[in-house]
C-alpha cells in the first residue's frame, strides 16, 4: 500500500462566511512540504470522505522563505509553508490561516495592515530627484553588521501573529514596523526624516510593548525585534528631550 499524508485545512469561502474544516489525504512524496500538500489539492480535489470540493486557496511565491507570502499556522505554530517539511511534522497535519488578519479565502489573509504601518513610519529613503547623486555616505562595517539583520524582514506577519499586544484595534503598531523604522533611522540617508519616524512610532503605541519576547521566537529570520524596540524607545526619549529643550530656548 502506497504511503499517504493526511492533513486538515480550516477553510472559509469568503470574508463574511463561516469557517469549516476539510480533511484531505494525498500521496506521499520524498521532500514534501506544506506547499506541496496544498498544491496536491488541485490534483485531488476531494476530501477524505470522498466529497468533491475546490482546491485550497493559499499564497506562495519564492518557495525559499524569502517573500513571506505563504505564512500560515501549521500544527498550531505560525510559520512559512515552504519550509514546513512533512517528514518533520506530526500527522495529521493541521493548517489554519493567521488569526490576527482578516481572512479573504481559506488560508489567504489580508495583510495590508502591515504595509500601512510601514507607510506610517515612512520606511523608505527619500530621494530628491532622479539625477546622479554621486557616491552615497559611508557606513562603517560594525554598523552594517548591526543593521543588516534588520533588513532581512520579509513582512511575513509571524511576529504580529505571536504578539499579545498587537490586535486589530492597532493601538500598538507592532515590532515589524518599529524595527524597520530603526533600520532606516540608522542609515545616513534616513536621518533627515528620523524625527517623522519617531513621532509616528510614539503616536502609534511605541510604549505598548509588553516585552513578551514572542515576536523574537516566532521570527523566521531571527531578527532581534525587542532590541529594535528598545533602540526605538531610546531614540524617542532623546528626541523628545532635545525637542523640549529647543522649544524652551526658543
Amino acid at each position: 500500500m502506497s504511503k499517504t499524508v493526511k492533513f486538515s485545512v480550516k477553510r472559509q469561502d469568503e470574508p463574511s462566511s463561516k469557517p469549516y474544516l476539510d480533511e484531505f489525504e494525498v500521496p506521499y512524496e520524498d521532500g514534501m512540504n506544506v506547499t506541496t500538500l496544498l498544491m496536491a489539492t488541485r490534483q485531488f480535489p476531494s476530501t477524505c470522505d470522498g466529497k468533491a470540493t475546490t482546491p485550497v486557496s493559499f499564497e506562495s511565491a519564492c518557495l525559499e522563505e524569502v517573500c513571506g507570502s505563504c505564512t500560515m499556522i501549521v500544527n498550531g505554530k505560525v510559520r512559512q509553508a515552504c519550509t514546513a517539511l512533512v517528514d518533520k511534522l506530526s500527522q495529521p497535519i493541521k493548517l489554519e490561516p493567521m488569526t490576527k488578519f482578516p481572512v479573504r479565502r481559506d488560508l489567504v489573509v489580508d495583510r495590508s495592515q502591515m504595509f500601512n504601518a510601514l507607510k506610517k513610519v515612512k520606511a523608505w529613503i527619500e530621494i530628491d530627484g532622479v539625477y546622479d547623486l554621486g557616491e552615497g555616505p559611508k557606513v562603517y562595517p560594525h554598523e552594517q553588521e548591526k543593521n543588516y539583520v534588520l533588513s532581512r524582514c520579509m513582512t511575513c506577519g509571524c511576529c504580529l501573529e505571536a504578539c499579545p499586544q498587537w490586535t486589530n484595534d492597532l493601538e500598538f503598531i507592532g515590532p515589524q514596523a518599529i524595527s524597520q523604522a530603526v533600520l532606516f533611522n540608522s542609515h545616513p540617508n534616513g536621518v533627515s526624516t528620523k524625527g517623522d519616524r519617531i513621532e509616528a512610532l510614539v503616536d502609534n503605541g511605541l510604549n505598548n510593548c509588553g516585552n513578551a519576547q514572542n515576536c523574537v521566537k516566532a521570527c523566521p529570520k531571527e531578527i532581534p525585534l525587542t532590541d529594535s524596540i528598545a533602540r526605538a524607545n531610546r531614540e524617542a526619549t532623546v528626541y523628545t528631550v532635545e525637542k523640549w529643550l529647543i522649544d524652551a530656548v526658543s
